[in-house]
């Protein structure tokens, strides 16, 4: 029996391996929105003080792979300065059943999910965005600028989190590992960071239902990338902006049961169902965002595990050269949403 392969933290950074990845999203959401592949529900345990443990297999066909997700999510974790996520991932083959590769859990759940947002930020803005505002400074955070700066040239980034010494080490990160010259400014508002930003990502831990960004700060036609709070009825973005712009979901069955923003939105009646696009109808061109404000709200998925774990091994196998941009980051736990392990 051959040994699975072992891709860590440092084999999932560099800007070439992020657009792997996101490259692999683009095609995987496709297939979920026509319909070729599904992501099966999750299964959640709850033990101790709001302790978890989950597991989240799914399949992608025509890929002829499949993975299964080990998760366990401990609140109590930063406060002992460890990871608030521990996971691993195992790829399989379909075709012989061999478990191909074994991947770190936390940093694959990071990467994903902001490729996710990176994926919607290359369909849903013009080639030449320069301006990112950033909401949160944790390990997501982090991931979000790696994917955004893999498909934006990003010149200028507005950091607001909950407390300025964290956003401070947040800007040298930025200034240190993105490639190019990129001013990252702290801001000391939300609004102060968001004002006139063409790309806004939020990535925070908030478990409130008062919105973190407010639907009049942000300018028309931005697009605002919306990781979410901590249970299914957090907010970050307040839900009025989703009546004007156009709205981007994984997938609508996931985004009504896990998504407060749209939640919220159509329990006042300010959207519909059928307001909601699957980004995979982005992606092959169905729906266009063009000039019009855009949201992508995400929940996450297992099915994106898959993907980014086969884009990553198959990286691996590659033996590409090392990091060529923003590299892996330490684990602080701030702003990864338990609605993405």
């Amino acid at each position: 029996m051959t040994a699975p392969v072992t891709v860590d933290a440092a084999a999932m950074s560099g800007t070439r391996r992020m657009i792997r990845v996101i490259d692999a999203l683009g095609e995987m959401f496709t297939d979920l929105a026509a319909g070729r592949t599904r992501s099966p529900a999750r299964t959640v345990v709850e033990h101790g003080d709001q302790r978890v443990l989950l597991v989240s297999p799914a399949v992608w066909e025509r890929r002829g792979v499949g993975s299964v997700k080990v998760t366990t999510l401990t609140p109590d974790n930063p406060a002992r300065g460890l990871p608030l996520i521990h996971g691993i991932v195992a790829l399989t083959d379909l075709e012989t059943g061999q478990i191909t590769a074994l991947l770190d859990g936390a940093e694959l759940t990071a990467v994903r999910t902001g490729a996710v947002a990176g994926l919607a930020t290359r369909w849903c803005t013009p080639e030449d965005t320069a301006d990112l505002a950033v909401i949160g400074a944790g390990v997501q955070a982090r991931a979000l600028v790696r994917a955004i700066t893999a498909v934006r040239p990003i010149r200028t980034v507005r950091i607001h989190s909950r407390t300025r010494a964290g956003a401070e080490t947040f800007a040298d990160w930025i200034r240190d590992t993105v490639p190019g010259p990129v001013r990252a400014t702290v801001c000391d508002t939300a609004r102060d960071a968001v004002t006139d930003a063409p790309v806004i990502c939020t990535a925070t831990s908030t478990s409130d239902a008062t919105p973190v960004v407010e639907a009049d700060w942000v300018a028309p036609g931005a697009h605002v990338n919306v990781i979410g709070g901590t249970h299914p009825d957090a907010v970050e973005l307040d839900p009025a902006l989703l009546a004007g712009a156009v709205n981007i979901v994984e997938d609508r069955t996931a985004a009504l049961e896990g998504a407060g923003e749209i939640r919220a939105a159509l329990a006042d009646g300010s959207i519909t169902a059928e307001d909601l696009y699957d980004l995979g109808t982005l992606v092959s061109g169905q729906v266009g965002a063009a000039g019009r404000t855009s949201v992508l709200r995400t929940v996450g998925m297992a099915i994106e595990d898959t993907a980014a774990a086969v884009a990553l091994f198959e990286a691996r196998r590659a033996a590409e050269p090392g990091p060529d941009g923003p590299s892996a980051v330490p684990p602080t736990g701030e702003g990864v949403p338990d609605g993405h392990v």
